[in-house]
């Protein structure tokens, strides 16, 4: 099977290609045109017309939420949804059988409070990123019946935060700080949190593009399990060796605290504070009962503690 991933140099795209590299052909769309092990050969987006004609097309390439909000609005519509218009109109017109766009949970909705996200909710989306990529998720939908006309499979997939050795988002953000000897101040706040293990991400789109029977569609994509920001506190000073250390300070003392941080423009306000601390809790049913499979194949914690080990 030949497959042509774009964004191949990122997180997803490289653990792609490690456990694919001895299976399947892999081609790479990349914007810096970089070369990594197991791909086949990389081509630019300027020349998509030298692109040979492949099976599947997985389409990774996009910017990133920026949690510091220095990326440029503009910048998030041209990557996140004028690059999904430009390879799914390729896509339309190859021989291409199957369609995968990574989209994100937060192209439903940016907190859902004591509720479980499902592929049902009419989607909210808030700020650029969430925005930009519910945009291409509707550019995808508005030409899915020309590409069913077509015989052809389009699967838009929703993953919640994506995790795994390499990983360098929020994750190793809040190891940094676990790790070391400061006490943990949030912990009066039990979340519940869904994660998805970058194993879990690969088997899902392995089953997809090896069965003939999936239909197209849009499917959440996380772990079975939820966790806490507690737990993961628990996680991360077991894996330095250290005992944790978390107060439960009242929360009405953490919340005055974040609104004096944010009237005096410092990094800990209200919404990081929500951040930390909100459950968001994301259903993976409909893809599991699509692909006939009980449960995923890592659990929450065996993922997590693999990706907290990687960051030492």
């Amino acid at each position: 099977m030949k497959i042509l991933i774009t964004g191949i140099n990122g997180f997803v795209g490289r653990n792609i290609v490690n456990a694919w590299k001895n299976n399947y052909i892999i081609f790479g769309l990349d914007l810096h045109n970089k070369r990594i092990d197991g791909v086949h050969e990389i081509y630019s987006w300027e020349n998509l017309s030298d692109v040979p004609e492949v099976d599947t097309i997985i389409h990774l390439a996009a910017i990133a939420h920026d949690t510091e909000e220095k990326t440029n609005y503009k910048e998030y519509f041209d990557v996140n949804t004028g690059l999904t218009k430009i390879i799914f109109d390729y896509f339309l017109a190859s021989k291409a059988k199957n369609f995968i766009f990574f989209s994100s949970v937060k192209a439903a909705a940016d907190s859902v409070g004591d509720e479980v996200l499902t592929e049902d909710i009419v989607p909210k989306p808030v700020g650029p990123y969430a925005e930009s990529k519910k945009e291409a998720e509707d550019y995808i939908l508005s030409k899915l019946s020309e590409a069913e006309e077509k015989n052809k499979n389009v699967y838009i997939l929703r993953p919640c935060l994506i995790h795994g050795p390499g990983n360098k988002g929020n994750l190793n953000l809040l190891y940094k700080v676990a790790s070391k000897k400061t006490p943990w101040p949030l912990g009066a706040y039990d979340n519940r949190r869904s994660f998805c293990s970058i194993e879990n991400m690969i088997f899902v789109i392995e089953e997809i593009i090896k069965r003939n029977n999936i239909l197209s569609g849009i499917y959440n994509v996380c772990d079975d399990e939820t966790l806490s920001t507690n737990e993961l506190i628990q996680l991360i000073c077991k894996s330095v060796g250290k005992k944790e250390i978390i107060w439960n300070l009242p929360k009405a003392i953490i919340n005055n605290a974040a609104l004096v941080s944010g009237a005096l423009h410092l990094p800990f306000d209200k919404v990081k504070l929500r951040k930390l601390t909100e459950n968001y809790v994301v259903s993976n049913k409909k893809i599991k009962k699509t692909l006939d499979i009980s449960k995923m194949p890592v659990t929450a914690t065996d993922g997590m503690k693999k990706t907290i080990d990687s960051f030492k």
